[in-house]
């Protein structure tokens, strides 16, 4: 499949040749919002948590002496059984919501996604892709005439490129990856998946067939 680049003046620049087996496979919704959904549980917190009698300050000496008071038996103040004790059954921090991920679930997702950005028209690749500057104001630029300033995107790199990085990281909805780092749920989150002629021949290297 043959794809148009761009330089970085917004203008076309190289045809280059995209892989059928990562940019145009069979798109299956329900797997796609499968992944999503395990992502996005693996990134949840355990915020929300009790103390129980161990935990709750005091409580170390024994209220009143086991008989003869004509009161219940009491070991501790801290007992769930009275005000200001632990908490029993209460929320705890040490849960765990990970899921496990199938790396071919992973994978196919991700040939998914990349496909329907392609297909959307939300796929942009820079023939190549330099700056001088690590300024936002150059990036800014960039972006501005590539008709992507101030939407969501994804700059996914073959390696980290540093000036890349301080450039973006001041511009709003902008994520600098490296494509061994990319999955689908980073690239559902952003409007645009940007890369370069380099970034399209890691991709097929990485994830194209064998």
């Amino acid at each position: 499949m043959k794809f148009e680049t761009l330089n970085q003046q917004g203008k076309k620049g190289t045809a280059i040749e995209l892989s059928d087996s990562i940019f145009n496979v069979e798109i299956e919704p329900a797997l796609v919002q499968q992944v999503a959904v395990i992502y996005s549980k693996n990134q949840r917190q355990a915020l929300a948590h009790t103390k129980d009698r161990s935990e709750v300050r005091g409580g170390g000496k024994k209220p009143w002496k086991q008989k003869g008071t004509g009161r219940a038996r009491a070991g501790s103040i801290r007992s769930p059984l009275w005000r200001h004790g632990g908490i029993t059954f209460g929320p705890r921090n040490e849960r765990n919501f990970k899921r496990g991920l199938p790396e071919k679930m992973r994978k196919s997702a991700l040939l998914m996604v990349l496909t329907g950005k392609v297909k959307d028209k939300e796929f942009i690749v820079f023939d190549d892709f330099k700056l001088k500057d690590a300024k936002t104001k150059n990036m800014a630029e960039i972006l501005q005439k590539t008709n992507i300033l101030g939407q969501s995107f994804i700059f996914a790199v073959p390696q980290r490129d540093e000036q890349l990085y301080r450039a973006c990281r001041n511009i709003d909805k902008a994520q600098v990856v490296e494509i061994r780092n990319i999955n689908a749920f980073d690239l559902l989150n952003r409007k645009y998946f940007v890369t370069t002629s380099e970034g399209v021949k890691v991709l097929e290297k990485m994830f194209g067939k064998k």
